[in-house]
């Protein structure tokens, strides 16, 4: 019996479109593909293998419309927010400026006697698991540098966004990239923990849940291939006595709701000075309130359902047990919200991180604020949890700010900024976030072994 797997609209419940899942043996069959055709790629010069990258996004930028629309359907972003093409494009564009120089060898010696030098080569064939969350950039964050390096790729993007993989397929495909140098599977877990655990491939990343990284851990032990993860956050916001508190609601507070709080680095605690809490406090209500919660294809909407009824189960679930330990919601039922997919974005004050809102991940438009009396105790409660993905800093005094953050157990440090990746920086985490370079000239590194060469000259 043929295996299939439906993807279910947030906008009304309804089947959006169905894939067949591949048998163990087709996928296995497509590896072996892969595989086989990797050699040819990556003896291509890398200047041919960056054009088709870029070609790839040039195409995917006359498809927009395209985009924003199957985002709406599929994960519920409304339509007003034009997709995913501003920071795809700005990612890509990027890895493909720095390729050459962050794939050259690194020469030590070239005289009479010797050569010697270190060569980048590309690990093979490199399987990318990507989230439904930010599905367009968070898969070409791997997929553009691992084609670019040298490897071949198989994409498996989440069931929730079935169609991004179609579309990145399409769009590779137009631009050049040979059909078995990057396939967009549709996998089970048993079959994806079988092509690691076999050791199908080469390399592993993944961007998920801590249960679902844990899952790729064991299926790729004893392989000895790379593991690269990113699993999330409990992202900490920190505003300072000095902070501009304006500036400071409105960018934490969309950090905070945007696409419905469904960020792996979202804002999910914010702790800010006793002097400024109130203050605070009173402007991020009335930032909330100023949304609207609605169907994602009415361009008036600017939040649309959260992707799945069970993910808004688990926001809901926390929101209710912090109330029943004290907390206080400051954010009324909106209209919109139907007990299901269409969540109201919630403010909760009188919160501890004995509350699971404080130290789980919620991934939802729900957030805790607290006041805090200094540094100290902010940097001490920025510090108890058990994820390290990013962290905000408020404050006029860069240079306290930066010191700061050395102390923040984080992979990045934000100041009077948040919830944004940087290209040329490496993205990476820390405890329960998990571990990896991606981005940035590091990224190369990482999607490729150093090959050394000792050669005596006769």
């Amino acid at each position: 019996m043929t295996k299939t797997v439906d993807l279910i609209s947030p906008i009304d419940g309804s089947v959006y479109l169905t894939r067949e899942v591949l048998t163990k043996d087709a996928a296995f069959a497509a590896a072996n593909r892969a595989k086989a055709a990797q050699a040819d790629w990556a003896a291509r010069p890398v200047s041919q293998r960056i054009a088709m990258v870029r070609k790839a996004a040039e195409i995917i930028g006359t498809q927009q419309d395209r985009m924003t629309t199957e985002l709406a359907h599929q994960m519920g972003r409304p339509i007003r927010y034009g997709g995913e093409f501003g920071g795809f494009n700005e990612r890509l564009t990027y890895m493909a400026d720095v390729a050459e120089d962050s794939l050259a060898p690194l020469e030590i010696e070239d005289s009479d006697a010797f050569r010697r030098v270190i060569k980048r080569t590309p690990w093979g064939t490199v399987l990318v698991i990507a989230p439904w969350n930010y599905p367009y950039m968070t898969a070409i964050n791997t997929v553009a540098p691992a084609l670019i390096a040298g490897n071949t790729v198989i994409l498996k993007h989440a069931g929730q966004t079935l169609a991004v993989g179609d579309h990145l397929a399409e769009a590779f495909h137009a631009a050049g990239v040979p059909a078995d140098v990057f396939q967009n599977l549709v996998l089970d877990h048993d079959t994806t923990s079988a092509l690691l655990s076999e050791r199908a491939v080469d390399f592993v990343n993944f961007t998920g849940s801590v249960g679902g990284g844990q899952a790729i851990e064991r299926a790729a032990a004893g392989t000895f291939m790379p593991v690269s993860t990113e699993l999330g956050g409990k992202d900490p916001g920190y505003v300072r006595a000095d902070a501009n508190i304006d500036a400071a609601v409105d960018t934490l507070l969309d950090g905070a709701m945007f696409n419905s709080g469904q960020c792996c680095c979202g804002i999910e605690r914010i702790y800010v000075h006793e002097n400024l809490y109130d203050q605070f406090v009173e402007k991020a209500v009335a930032w909330v309130n100023a949304q609207k919660l609605g169907n994602p294809l009415d361009p008036d909407t600017t939040m649309g359902p959260m992707a799945n009824v069970r993910f808004a189960k688990e926001v809901r679930a926390q929101i209710k047990e912090a109330l029943a330990d004290g907390a206080k919601a400051h954010i009324d039922t909106m209209p919109a919200d139907d007990g299901g997919a269409y969540l109201t974005p919630q403010i909760l004050t009188n919160v501890t991180h004995k509350m699971r809102v404080m130290r789980d991940e919620s991934f939802g438009p729900v957030v805790g604020i607290m006041p805090v009396k200094d540094d100290e105790e902010a940097i001490a409660l920025m510090n108890d949890s058990q994820f390290g993905l990013t962290a905000s800093i408020w404050s006029a005094d860069i240079a306290t700010a930066e010191a700061l953050g050395d102390r923040i157990e984080t992979g990045t440090v934000f100041l009077n900024r948040c919830d944004y990746l940087d290209p040329a920086l490496c993205w990476t985490g820390c405890k329960d976030t998990g571990r990896g370079q991606g981005l940035s000239k590091l990224a190369y590194q990482a999607l490729t072994r150093p090959k050394s060469y000792h050669l005596k000259k006769a």
